[in-house]
């Protein structure tokens, strides 16, 4: 299914996408050496319930999990990428985070991650991982235009992963949302420009570009969730929600300033 924002649907859409910026912006702040995952997790529940927004992971249960999720928020750490289903597990400097959220508002879903390191000095490899994955992101946005195919935004956001020396899985990407966190178009992370949905007016998408140091290949924690790179190399995501308009691709879910 590919639903098509109309003109009563648009501030909604804006309106979730400004709340998951705003819910990670603030998750980040929080988060130091000693932060737990449940307590990421609870802060998200509680941040949520305040707005009146409702999760979208919590009964989600597709068929490549282990559902339902049971959580508000995906807590990625190290060599997990995606999924990370939260745990008991206090945070130490240098750990790779990657925060996962989407969530629903007046109807319309907003679905954005970011990507940080705990504490005041990422390694610069780290900070390369995360690097390349927020320009792959900005050049899929540059690509998302009306008009443009599904696989010119692919083609963008490969282009950059693949330049920066990542390996790049197709298994998992972006996606069409709308009044469900998971539609069509899917938004591989790679692809052939000129293929694909042809972009329009009112349609939103998730845009997810993640990447591994090393490898292309996933393997799945006993949780039935968290899945990790094959080799345990780091990794990093990140996302966003986008309104395609008639001059671009509008960001839903940037932080405020």
């Amino acid at each position: 299914m590919i639903e098509v924002m109309d003109a009563t649907q648009v501030p909604h859409a804006r309106a979730a996408g400004a709340l998951v910026g705003r819910i990670l912006a603030e998750l980040r702040a929080r988060t130091r050496a000693g932060t737990n995952l449940l307590e990421l997790d609870a802060w998200t529940r509680e941040m949520q319930r305040e707005a009146g927004a409702v999760s979208c992971y919590v009964d989600y249960a597709p068929s490549f999990g282990r559902g339902p999720f049971g959580h508000h928020l995906c807590t990625s750490v190290n060599d997990a990428v995606l999924h990370g289903l939260p745990h008991d597990r206090a945070l130490v400097d240098g750990d790779l985070v990657s925060l996962d959220l989407a969530l629903s508002l007046r109807g319309v879903v907003a679905d954005a991650a970011i990507s940080f390191v705990v504490g005041e000095r990422p390694t610069p490899e780290d900070t390369a991982l995360i690097d390349a994955t927020q320009r792959a992101l900005a050049a899929a946005v540059e690509a998302a235009r009306p008009g443009a195919r599904v696989g010119d935004v692919s083609h963008a956001i490969g282009t950059v992963l693949t330049a920066a020396g990542y390996p790049v899985n197709l298994d998992f990407g972006g996606h069409g949302v709308g009044s469900t966190m998971h539609q069509d178009p899917h938004v591989a992370n790679h692809g052939e420009p000129g293929r694909g949905y042809k972009l329009r007016p009112g349609l939103l998408l998730a845009l997810e570009p993640w990447a591994m140091v090393d490898t292309a290949e996933l393997v799945t924690d006993d949780d039935g969730w968290t899945l990790r790179s094959a080799t345990g190399c780091r990794t990093a995501h990140s996302e966003h929600t986008v309104l395609i308009t008639p001059g671009g691709a509008e960001v839903l879910t940037t932080p405020p300033a």
